[in-house]
């Protein structure tokens, strides 16, 4: 049976959307019920989402209340991933996953040591193409903070293994000279991820102007839930995570006080369902081919 996209309450059905503000929803979630929290929240800086008001206090007073609440929510064990990258404003960059970082800490000095957040990882997404600065390096990377509730979680590090860069390569000496050095299913994907951010010709596109790529909350997904568990995502957007829920067959719930942006939700989650999404393969980014002309350099370029 597929699952029923539903509005209103929680854990009566497997897909759970709400148009309103997250904390709401988090008001009618049941204690140690999550498995996984993964989202990227809004960077406060006056985005068509966001209030205009709102500035660097207005993100720290947020995921203040949000990120509370979703240590209560969570499972024992269960996971916590937030996506941040950086409020900049009069060409001055403040990183977020710092203040991300010292607003868990100042809530734990509150919790027992079972519930406290521990941080696994911070892992740096890298994609090679965006918006171009004169003033300053080009940003080419975001992060996300990997947490669990308390120090006792389930890593599945098999369901994300990449393919070796040399995977012929053998032992050359000792008693395992001859054989592969490398594991068979794959290489760990490390702390640094170089996946392709959405832009205009990325076939996972939709009307949001702020959207990460499936293949994020997919990894996550699959190495911190099992099939069945509960996934949650309190921004959620254009609806990235829940498709990825969907796609891994985990249950999910979200939160997006935008009605236009959950009727795209809607639409995907849809698509997911039936088969027919379009979703970017996780795969390595490929190298330019060379012999390609746009990938020569014209004879009018001085570098």
């Amino acid at each position: 049976m597929k699952p029923k996209i539903h509005l209103i309450s929680f854990l009566d059905n497997d897909i759970q959307l709400f148009n309103d503000d997250c904390m709401n929803v988090f008001s009618n979630i049941p204690n140690n019920s999550i498995s996984l929290i993964v989202t990227s929240p809004p960077y406060c800086m006056g985005k068509e989402y966001e209030n205009i008001t709102d500035d660097i206090n207005s993100f720290i007073n947020l995921n203040s209340k949000v990120i509370k609440e979703s240590i209560r929510v969570l499972k024992n064990g269960g996971s916590l991933c937030w996506q941040t990258g950086f409020h900049v404003k009069n060409s001055i960059s403040i990183p977020l996953d710092i203040i991300i970082y010292n607003i868990v800490e100042k809530i734990n000095r509150e919790l027992e040591d079972k519930d406290k957040l521990i941080l696994h990882n911070r892992i740096v997404w890298t994609f090679g193409h965006g918006l171009n600065s004169e003033k300053r390096f080009s940003g080419r990377y975001e992060t996300i903070l990997w947490f669990t509730k308390g120090n006792e979680y389930s890593f599945d590090l098999d369901s994300i293994r990449i393919p070796q860069k040399y995977p012929g390569k053998k032992y050359s000496r000792g008693k395992k000279a001859g054989e592969y050095s490398g594991n068979p299913l794959g290489k760990n994907p490390s702390d640094v991820w170089d996946i392709p951010n959405v832009k205009a010709n990325h076939v996972e596109k939709t009307s949001h102007p702020c959207q990460f790529p499936v293949a994020i909350p997919q990894r996550l997904i699959k190495a911190l839930t099992k099939p069945g568990d509960w996934v949650m995502d309190p921004f959620l957007g254009s609806g990235t995570t829940a498709v990825a829920a969907v796609l891994e067959k985990r249950r999910f719930i979200g939160s997006e006080i935008k009605k236009e942006y959950i009727e795209i939700c809607k639409e995907r989650i849809e698509k997911a369902i039936d088969g027919s999404i379009l979703v970017r393969p996780d795969v390595p980014v490929s190298e330019p081919d060379l012999k390609q002309k746009v990938a020569q350099k014209p004879k009018e370029f001085k570098w």
